[in-house]
This record gives C-alpha cells, structure tokens and sequence, in this order.
C-alpha cells in the first residue's frame, strides 16, 4: 500500500468513525429525555453532548486529512520511485515467411510487403552541449526517473492533467518526472528534439534534493510550436536515463511582423539654372559699288555752207 492509498483508507475510517459516534451521541440524548431523576438526566445529556464535540472533531479531522494528508506526508517522507530502467529494443530483421500450403496447383500466395528491421539510436549528448558542462561533481549512476509526463500547467506536481497530444496554439509545454537518488550539484541536461532537430536545451548543475518531483519546460512564442512530433531526453552527466515523446497538431499561428522605421530622404535644393546670354547676331559688312560718273558723247556740229 502506497501513501496515498493509506491516506484515503484513513479518511474513509474516520468518517465512518465520526459517523457512529454521532449516532451515539443523539441516541444518548434521546435516552435522557426519557429518565425521571433530574440528576441522572443532566449527567447522561452532558455525556451525550460531549460525544457529539468528538463526533464533529472526528469529522473535520476526516475533512483535513482528505485536503491535506498527502501533502504534509510527501513532505517529511519524500516519494521514492521504484521505476526500473530497461535496455532498448532492438529490432531484429523480421522472418519473410513463406505459404507452406498451396490452395491450388496454379496460384501459389505470397507476400507482397517485407518488413525491414529498423536502426535504434541511443540518445546522447552533443559535443556541442557537452562542452556548457559547468559541474565536477560526479553523478550517482544509481540515480533514477520516472516516464516524463506532458502537461501545459505544472504548477502542482499533484493536480495536472498529462497529455501526450496537444493543439496548436500553444505556448508553453512542461515534462513531469519524479526522481530518487540524484547528487546535488551533479550536472543533468534535458533535450527537446522536433522530429529529430535540436530545437531547444538546458543543462546546469542539479540543485534539487535527492528524491522528489522536478520537471523541464519550454516557452516561446506560439508561431515557433511548429507541428509535429516532439521528444524529450533526460541525462545526468554522459548516462542517458530517460526519454518521452508528444505531438503538436495544428498549425502554427504566423508571426506579427514588426514595422522597422525606414530613414526617408531630405531633400536637398536643386541650384536654379542661371540664364545663359544669348549671342547677338554680328552684322556683315557687304561692300557697296559706288557709281561712277561716265561722261555723255557731244553732238558734233554740222559746217554751215556760206
């Protein structure tokens, strides 16, 4: 029995506890209404009243226990997983199997689709991200985590509601996981794939306790939760612990573009074209002939006869 199976039968005791005490007590104040001695009457009414006080503590003892038993436990009594880690899978080259029995002497069936073994890649670190490690403390190989579950509110590791297919749009995803035997200060990283491409990370010395509840979280903006299938790795140090996958459905809101001020030109003055003087026409000098005076022939006189 876990503690929280222990705390449910404890409420469930002490209310069908409260419950018959209160019976007790109302048929103890019957019964004295019924009795002639007045001193014995007040005696058997006090009797009853005081069991019904305890039937109500009991009562609201129930009302706490059920609102916050596990909390308080988990607090002094840290839950420890008992998950065990398993090797992967690795796929053999399946068998072609092929028809022994023939229906007829001509059709002879057989398979149209072979299935072909699949490579299973372990998850490890990048040099890329090996080389942000910060911490020297060494690890616990012991250290252990549960399956990661999905849910887009994980402000109580208590109450939230875990999903593994989520759609768009969103804006933040968190992975859950309970955890035992971690070293403080020991470096632990958590990789976020998007079918297969980095798309986001954290690694930082481990600053938790030794046993609990912790998760890893991832928020951006909704336009960048593009659809797909997303995956989860959880390492401590180098050593791979555990994996988990989800779907993004839906497609991403697009991006708002934001309007970047552009410098607009000034204008500049233009020079006013100076008036250009135009040449003036040179009169030519032509050359006039003068007329010259030519000089009229004389009459000759004719001889007078005597």
């Amino acid at each position: 029995m876990d503690i929280r199976a222990g705390i449910i039968a404890a409420v469930i005791l002490s209310f069908i506890g409260a419950l018959l005490i209160f019976r007790s007590g109302v048929r103890a104040l019957q019964s004295a209404r019924r009795l002639t001695f007045y001193r014995i009457r007040r005696q058997r009414e006090r009797g009853g009243w005081i069991t019904l006080l305890v039937a109500i503590l009991l009562f609201a003892s129930s009302v706490s226990l059920a609102l916050y038993g596990e909390p308080v436990v988990y607090r002094y009594f840290p839950p420890s997983p008992t998950i065990t880690l398993t090797p992967t899978t690795t796929l053999s080259p399946t068998i072609t199997l092929s028809p022994t029995i023939t229906l007829s002497p001509t059709i002879t069936f057989t398979p149209a689709v072979t299935d072909t073994a699949t490579i299973t890649v372990t998850p490890f670190i990048p040099p890329a991200i090996e080389v942000l490690f910060e911490s020297e403390v060494t690890p616990n190989p012991n250290a252990v985590f549960s399956p990661l579950q999905f849910t887009l509110n994980c402000s109580n590791f208590n109450e939230f509601t875990a999903a593994t297919v989520f759609q768009n749009p969103i804006t933040y995803v968190c992975a859950v996981f309970s955890y035992d035997q971690m070293t403080p200060g020991a470096q632990w990283t958590a990789l976020w794939y998007r079918d297969g491409k980095l798309v986001h990370y954290e690694t930082i010395p481990w600053n938790g306790e030794t046993g609990g509840y912790g998760f890893t979280e991832w928020e951006v903006p909704a336009s960048e939760w593009l659809p797909g299938t997303y995956e989860v790795q959880i390492f401590v140090g180098l050593e791979w612990k555990q994996v988990g996958q989800f779907l993004v459905q839906g497609d991403a809101p697009t991006a708002i573009p934001t309007r970047t001020p552009s410098s607009t030109p000034t204008a500049s003055r233009t020079p006013t074209p100076s008036r250009t003087t135009t040449p003036s026409r040179t009169p030519t000098v032509t050359r006039t002939f003068t007329p010259s005076i030519t000089p009229t022939p004389s009459t000759p006189t004719s001889a007078t006869t005597p």
